[in-house]
């Protein structure tokens, strides 16, 4: 296996992540599609069954110059996720996490946050209202956010529904944000 193979992520067509995930394995590519195990209630039992974790997103390891084959590969590939116009690399750490939690937790809940490190953001209300900043990081419920005035850094700890997503510089926003640094992880 090559040290130039990396973790991206492919988009599929709805409810058809396992199906691209077995077809792309037959096809010799290397593929995770983390299921997730819910146990399900019915009138007369339980059941576990398993779920995607991510839905409409499978994580495809390959070299880069291979990225065009995938969308060849099976049809219910929408496209790549890109993130800055690129796509999308996901750490092997953060699939590594991804796997040990699912192997060790059920249930699992997976949370999209549209505030992430380095947007830039408006802040809509409290005593910094109408103040604009850049985010330094992302807690649960908190973002801190360093807001520039008078010629100093200030950092603040801001609740996240009291802030606004601002347009990148650029003009041009990703089509999908990167997917592990977005999400939240309960039991």
């Amino acid at each position: 296996m090559s040290n130039t193979r990396k973790w991206y992520a492919v988009y599929t067509r709805p409810r058809t992540e396992k199906k691209v995930a077995e077809q792309l394995t037959r096809k010799g590519f290397e593929t995770y599609a983390p299921l997730n195990r819910v146990v399900r209630q019915w009138s007369d039992r339980k059941k576990i069954i398993y779920e995607p974790l991510f839905t409409s997103y499978v994580f495809v390891r390959v070299e880069e110059t291979e990225l065009s084959n995938l969308r060849q590969a099976d049809s219910a590939i929408v496209n790549l996720v890109y993130w800055l116009n690129k796509p999308a690399v996901i750490r092997d750490a953060e699939i590594d996490l991804i796997r040990r939690f699912l192997n060790e937790h059920t249930n699992v809940q997976v949370e999209r946050t549209p505030i992430q490190v380095n947007d830039n953001i408006r802040v809509l209300g409290g005593p910094l209202m109408d103040q604009e900043g850049q985010v330094v990081s992302v807690q649960r419920k908190t973002v801190k956010v360093i807001l520039p005035s008078l010629g100093y850094m200030m950092q603040a700890e801001i609740n996240q529904r009291n802030l606004e997503l601002l347009e990148p510089l650029s003009g041009s926003k990703a089509t999908h944000r990167e997917i592990y640094t977005s999400l939240r992880m309960v039991k």
